[in-house]
């Protein structure tokens, strides 16, 4: 069986390992008919390699919600692999679950969890309101933000809670991405997630207050900031498993024992963490350490993107705009006047 995850130990620390597992023999985790080899794909690929494609090529896919929309007539629903019982007991972080969920069915069982939160050099806490997070940055404190692929789009969303069609909501975020940026590192700005981790991680910068957590970093981990009276704004992330229908009938069963595995609570409790995973399973978060503990607020709350077709290359887009604004300081008006345009005709 082929199977395809991400190119960080995140994404194939925990795969790897299960494989490993099976190939000795005597797999402590359960024993399956058949192992899976993992390629990896860059973090990028969630975004520029669509997903029916890539289901022509592998049989198991570690996926991004935002690309579903576009996919499903390449994959197999959990309807047809398993019975209603099989996955009554299954409980995820946040809204991971529901992420999945497209059209009545569902098109893939959560495996990692994440969502945008702040992150800061060990004994550095990032205040728990925007308002605030300029002000820290103002007293001495290094800040970068993230705005490299479509990160700055995903920011512009979190501030705006999901509603960026407000026009009071989308000015209000732009006017504070303004804000921030010009107290920020540019260069470092412009960067992913992993790309700004590593920045303070090796000292070049103190805090971002908003960006993907990776529990595989030694960093302060905290709740993404809120406006006040607010709960934390942040968009979902994390990753699913789904099911090519290329060989379904051929692999039926080995499938559904990788899938009913990995989402197992001892995989999803004890692998996971050892193998430098980042669960999805609700009872990993509640009984892990600090990172779980001071962000699983933030992943509840956190806000899913819209999924149907076409809108990998909208969000591309919009990220784009605002980002190339933001560095040209446009007002921050015009620059929702061209972002309200690009999404016009889109639902």
């Amino acid at each position: 069986m082929r199977g395809l995850t991400w190119d960080h130990p995140r994404g194939y620390g925990p795969l790897d390992e299960l494989t490993r597992l099976d190939l000795a023999g005597g797999n402590p985790y359960g024993e399956v008919p058949e192992p899976i080899v993992w390629d990896r794909q860059p973090l990028e690929g969630f975004e520029a390699e669509p997903i029916a494609e890539l289901a022509g090529t592998y049989d198991v896919l570690v996926i991004d919600h935002p690309g579903l929309g576009a996919a499903v007539d390449a994959l197999t629903p959990m309807e047809e692999l398993f019975a209603p019982e099989e996955l009554a007991g299954l409980r995820f972080a946040g809204r991971s679950w529901e992420s999945y969920r497209l059209d009545g069915r569902q098109w893939a069982l959560p495996l990692d969890a994440a969502a945008q939160v702040a992150a800061a050099r060990p004994g550095l806490r990032v205040p728990a309101a925007w308002p605030e997070v300029a002000a820290l940055a103002r007293g001495g404190a290094r800040m970068a933000l993230c705005l490299g692929g479509p990160h700055a789009f995903l920011m512009f969303c979190a501030l705006c809670e999901g509603g960026f069609r407000d026009e009071a909501a989308g000015l209000r975020a732009l006017e504070l991405m303004a804000e921030l940026l010009a107290l920020s590192d540019p260069g470092l700005s412009v960067r992913n997630p992993i790309g700004v981790l590593d920045a303070i991680t090796a000292g070049e910068a103190d805090f971002c207050p908003l960006l993907y957590g990776y529990v595989t970093y030694p960093l302060a981990f905290g709740d993404a900031p809120a406006w006040p009276g607010r709960p934390p704004g942040s968009v979902l992330g994390g990753t699913g498993l789904a099911v090519s229908r290329r060989r379904i009938g051929e692999l039926r069963d080995a499938v559904r024992a990788h899938l009913l595995r990995l989402t197992s609570e001892p995989v999803q409790t004890k692998l996971f963490p050892s193998a430098g995973g980042q669960p999805a399973a609700l009872a990993a978060w509640q009984r892990g350490g600090p990172f779980h503990r001071d962000t699983l607020a933030t992943l509840e709350a956190a806000w899913i993107r819209p999924r149907f077709p076409g809108y990998i290359a909208l969000q591309e887009r919009s990220s784009a705009l605002i980002r190339d604004g933001l560095l040209a300081r446009a007002p921050a008006r015009d620059l929702l006047g061209d972002l309200r345009e690009e999404w016009r005709h889109h639902p």
